[in-house]
């Protein structure tokens, strides 16, 4: 019996602490993910290789080419995570923002078991239609593939949804 109840006082404990420091962590790094450049800028002539001038020739040859923008661009790696934040883990409807930080977590996930860079887009839609409608706004290519930014959809915690567009 006494040491159930230090096994509970030693869970309680961790539990806490992980509070805590995830709280503090999460305000520390100001979320999990974040934007980097991976070329090199060591002066104005990368930044004018990468921005303009430069960056006018690989858009001239997208434009001639629109699957051109796999070898130019990192579309074929990256993907939109979009969810509504009504069905969050164990969480339930949390709504959007608070949402975001799960959001976020899945993208570091695909980050580090993938390779693939995600980007979590939490809307405030509640109807499917609506979230669908969002998703066509951002990506108007998305039902007539391929689409202009990402190379597929992730719809997460969204009622009825576990579903990938690619």
């Amino acid at each position: 019996m006494v040491h159930d109840a230090h096994k509970s006082s030693d869970l309680s404990s961790l539990a806490a602490n992980t509070t805590a420091r995830a709280l503090a962590m999460h305000a520390g790094y100001r979320g999990k993910i974040q934007m980097q450049a991976k070329v090199p800028i060591r002066d104005l002539g990368d930044l004018a290789i990468w921005y303009t001038p430069g960056v006018a020739e690989p858009c001239r040859a997208i434009n001639v080419n629109p699957d051109a923008a796999f070898a130019y661009t990192n579309r074929g790696n990256t993907i939109a995570i979009v969810s509504d934040g009504s069905r969050v883990l164990g969480l339930g409807d949390i709504g959007p923002e608070a949402g975001l930080p799960v959001m976020e977590g899945k993208a570091l996930l695909f980050k580090l078991f993938g390779g693939v860079d995600a980007v979590p887009l939490c809307v405030r839609a509640r109807e499917p239609g609506d979230i669908v409608r969002v998703v066509e706004m951002i990506e108007p290519l998305i039902v007539r593939p391929p689409s202009a930014s990402f190379t597929s959809i992730f719809f997460s915690s969204i009622p009825g949804s576990s579903a990938v567009i690619s």
